[in-house]
């Protein structure tokens, strides 16, 4: 936590990051920052909340330097338990209402399986056989809402961002991993390589399943399944992410704090990456130790049901 927090620079930031990050491991539903902020400090939630917002929606911190630093720490944990074998690219869906918060378009959202109004953000990550990490990650802006000057001034995304389908996204940040000589993998993706493997088991009347490679021809068919393969353990991650760590909870609407609580989700899940690395992965880890205090007993978040109202 103190290379998380140097990392964000002025001093000011040390401690409402170490209780950002700890809110999102601890206990609870929701994992925006009025709930956290009440499981945090149930005495003082308003200041608390105020220090946690003014965090991650208005601070100038960088996420690409908390990127590096929990990388930094995390992959050698990793490796201690195998090396790293493949960078998987791939892409999660955040279901959204309204139009105003940035990102937000019609468009396919892979958590409902259907499209639907939801952000989309493109990530890289690390891998071995046994665990896996994101090391970048950035929001999908559609091009409606890169051309649009006033939704983008609205939701204060960066002039130099401009639209990029997500393979280039996704090209940038392989180029970015490259350049930091992050150890390499195979790199993983839903499509566009050059040849076809095809899954069809034994009883199924058609093939299930379909990949294409780009791997050298003479690559053993088992090691080719398995790599094939691997590129789902990155569906645990976003699992967590998402159940545990509350990366779909954001509900600000703007481009620096959608990004800064996703870095903070990611450097947190980090934590929990390092500290099952330290186990051989049929090891089962204890619990974190930390106190949850409860909210105060007449503590309602903005916007929730009040007592005695029907659902």
């Amino acid at each position: 936590m103190e290379g998380l927090a140097s990392a964000a620079g002025h001093q000011d930031r040390h401690e409402p990051l170490k209780d950002y990050c700890k809110g999102l491991l601890l206990p609870g539903e929701r994992k925006s920052i009025e709930p956290m902020a009440a499981r945090l400090n149930p005495s003082n939630v308003q200041a608390t909340r105020q220090s946690l917002h003014h965090l991650v929606a208005k601070a100038s911190w960088s996420d690409e330097a908390l990127f590096q630093e929990v990388r930094h720490r995390v992959l050698p944990a990793m490796q201690k338990q195998g090396p790293v074998v493949a960078w998987i690219v791939d892409d999660t869906g955040f279901p959204k209402k309204g139009r105003h918060s940035v990102g937000v378009a019609r468009q396919y959202c892979g958590q409902i399986g259907k499209q639907d109004n939801c952000r989309v953000a493109v990530s890289l990550s690390v891998a071995t056989w046994s665990a896996s990490l994101p090391v970048a990650y950035r929001l999908y802006l559609p091009q409606e809402w890169a051309e649009d000057a006033k939704r983008r001034n609205n939701a204060e995304v960066p002039k130099e961002v401009e639209f990029q389908t997500k393979p280039e996204i996704a090209l940038d940040q392989i180029r970015a991993a490259v350049a930091a000589q992050v150890a390499r993998g195979a790199v993983l993706a839903d499509a566009a390589e050059e040849w076809l493997l095809i899954e069809w088991p034994r009883g199924e009347p058609e093939p299930t399943k379909y990949w294409i490679s780009t791997l050298p021809a003479d690559t053993k068919l088992k090691a080719l399944v398995k790599m094939a393969k691997h590129r789902w353990i990155i569906e645990r991650d976003y699992q967590e992410l998402k159940q545990e760590l509350g990366l779909g909870h954001f509900e600000g609407r703007n481009w620096r704090g959608f990004h800064h609580h996703a870095t903070l989700c990611i450097a947190a899940y980090g934590f929990l990456v390092a500290e099952r690395s330290r186990f051989s992965p049929s090891a089962r880890a204890g619990h974190l130790g930390f106190a949850v205090p409860k909210p105060a007993a007449d503590f309602r978040p903005r916007g929730s049901l009040r007592t005695g109202r029907a659902a």
